[in-house]
């Protein structure tokens, strides 16, 4: 069975395949579900229901999607069908003006149009906030959270199905200024589509009508997460997946909530009004610091029979929204090349945090008559997939030509850093954005949303041989400790703290290492410096190197570099490129673990416990 008509469904069909354990014990759904989840995804572990959280009676899911197989084995008849429907660009809105078309095209599509009704078991039976699970996943967050939220908004010019908007923006419960159970907190990050409709509602003067569905049918949680071509809606995309078409119920105001759902809370945002939302402990491995965002004023609060709870929780790379960005990669990689033109295929690099590093593989065709010794047409490209969805949220983007259809693999981040450190020229191949938008995630810019980005492009052949060992004779200015290598080619040096303006302590350290005998020729080998809090933490492996160098640094600010000048209004550097990926006081905090609660559910994992065998 892969064509769910409901949680319930998905659950009796993982508990049959042995995929699903009970957990039967009572569990804290402050802090203790969460470290539980984090700890069986890090096992490669089944999915988890917890029949008594405490302090509700909904018993709750995690760890759905929690593995690669598992996440492929819910939608195992649908896949292909999928792909097929994206690579023909089905446009949906024509097909509900004449879905006799449907029967024409691939199976998928025949699901892909949402079904209307009148009534739907969502709306079987009514709560309030307060009696829903309680998550709260890290120690510092501002209150509980909905972690796996599916927010429905639609165009409030042309409202309908067609026009709608399905996304995973997180939804704070409970906490900070929030009138218990009459207020919720909506986040949304930007470039987001529920931004175009909340925007079109302050333009009109209206509130905007919101939905917020948990749980339902596994398909809508991974079509809430997926950057989708015009002309294919969020709904369309999860009947597709799922095999069954979206059953959404008609409401008397004229929109929509989803029929199958687990949960629906509905209300509506008022123009401009906001209110503290936060912290909470976020995919980057920080917490996203409190600010204010647009408050959702409930008016219902409804479930279906035997309603299940789904979440998950987020830190630093990998957690269980890995899977949702692999899944993603597998099914929209095709479409690069049509979308962006000569874009031989992009990847958003996981263990940096997704949108602070971006890599991409391009093509050099602008003088085919010649051999390519510089990067020409992948400038461009580096600036179409700066301008294209979701990617132009990126910090920084390394971009390789792909040498007459090759190229370095996409899939090897450290032998893919490697080709273009061997090839780029840091007098040439450096090109800043500044004083632009980033992640609202991201806290090392120089306000919320605002940041910059650097594109660092190679073409042609190797001009450099990179080094894997410290140099014997490596001198250092003042004041700088261990040196150690974390990739060919990349020395991370620790360093004392900034204090006061990091950035004049950056060019300090460089202008400083430029004049000490011989360091050109010492660091020949080595293009790329990081500055550090901790060499052998960042050293010790690939992940925890891509995770300090690219969220703890804003380019604009934090690279520098030797011989460094400025030509024509750009920057560039003769010698090593430098990047400041220091902790600096504006920064947010990292995630940690409550040492209590850990000790409690290690207990529980002990042998003989309840949690036995699972981590």
């Amino acid at each position: 069975m892969t064509a769910y008509a409901s949680l319930a469904e998905c659950v009796a069909d993982l508990e049959q395949s042995e995929q699903l354990v009970r957990i039967r014990c009572e569990i804290d759904p402050a802090l203790e579900a969460g470290a539980i989840q984090r700890r069986v995804f890090a096992a490669g572990g089944p999915a988890l229901l917890f029949e008594r959280l405490r302090g509700t009676s909904f018993p709750a899911l995690a760890n759905l999607f929690g593995t690669r197989a598992r996440a492929e084995f819910l939608f195992r008849n649908n896949l292909d069908g999928v792909r097929a429907l994206v690579d023909a660009r089905v446009d949906v809105a024509k097909l509900l003006r004449a879905p006799g078309r449907a029967r024409h095209l691939p199976g998928a599509a025949m699901h892909a149009l949402p079904r209307v009704f009148r009534s739907g078991a969502v709306l079987a039976h009514e709560t309030r906030i307060g009696a829903l699970p309680q998550i709260v996943s890290w120690p510092g967050d501002g209150g509980p959270f909905i972690t796996l939220p599916q927010v429905y908004t639609e165009d409030p010019d042309r409202p309908s199905l067609m026009t709608s908007n399905l996304g995973m923006y997180r939804v704070q419960l409970a906490g900070n200024d929030y009138v218990p159970d009459r207020e919720v907190g909506l986040h949304y990050q930007i470039h987001r589509g529920i931004g175009v409709h909340h925007a079109a509602a302050i333009r009109r003067g209206e509130r905007l009508s919101v939905s917020v569905f948990v749980g339902g049918p596994p398909a809508m949680t991974l079509a809430a997460v997926m950057p989708l071509p015009e002309g294919l809606p969020e709904l369309a995309f999860a009947g597709a997946l799922g095999g069954r078409a979206i059953r959404m119920v008609r409401m008397s105001n004229g929109t929509h909530v989803h029929a199958d759902a687990d949960f629906c809370i509905r209300g509506t945002v008022e123009p401009t009004e906001t209110k503290p939302e936060g912290p909470f402990g976020d995919h980057l491995g920080y917490y996203a610091k409190q600010h204010r965002f647009p408050v959702l004023r409930v008016e219902s609060v409804t479930h279906r029979e035997g309603a299940i709870w789904p979440f998950t929780t987020v830190g630093r790379p990998p957690q269980e929204d890995t899977i949702f960005g692999e899944m993603i990669h597998a099914i929209t990689a095709p479409l690069v090349p049509e979308v962006l033109p000569g874009v031989r295929g992009v990847h958003a690099v996981d263990a940096a945090g997704v949108h602070p590093l971006l890599l991409a593989v391009g093509s050099e065709r602008y003088v085919p008559y010649e051999a390519s010794t510089e990067p020409l047409e992948i400038l461009t490209q580096a600036n179409a997939i700066l301008g294209q969805g979701q990617m132009s949220l990126a910090k920084y983007l390394f971009i390789a030509a792909g040498d007459g259809g090759g190229g370095p693999s996409l899939g090897d981040v450290g032998a893919f850093l490697a080709h273009v450190l061997e090839r780029f020229e840091p007098a040439r191949d450096l090109h800043f954005h500044v004083r632009t938008t980033i992640d609202t995630l991201d806290y090392s810019g120089t306000a919320l949303n605002r940041g910059s980005k650097l594109v660092v492009a190679a073409a042609g052949p190797k001009r450099r041989v990179l080094g894997r060992s410290v140099p014997r004779d490596l001198a250092l200015p003042p004041g700088a400790g261990e040196a150690r290598v974390a990739l060919p080619g990349v020395l991370v040096v620790r360093v004392p703290a900034p204090t006061g303006d990091s950035s004049r302590g950056l060019r300090l350290f460089c202008e400083a290492l430029e004049k000490l005998p011989g360091a050109t020729d010492t660091l020949r080998e080595f293009p790329l410096i990081v500055l550090v809090d901790d060499a052998e933490f960042a050293s010790r492996t690939l992940a925890n190197f891509l995770w300090v160098t690219f969220t703890r640094s804003n380019p604009a600010v934090d690279v520098d570099g030797i011989g460094a000048f400025t030509e024509h209004k750009a920057w560039a550097c003769r010698g090593p490129l430098v990047i400041d990926a220091r902790t600096k006081p504006h920064h947010a905090p990292p995630l940690e673990e409550d040492p209590a609660v850990v000790k409690r559910i290690e207990a529980l994992a002990a042998n003989g416990g309840p949690l036995a065998g699972l981590f």
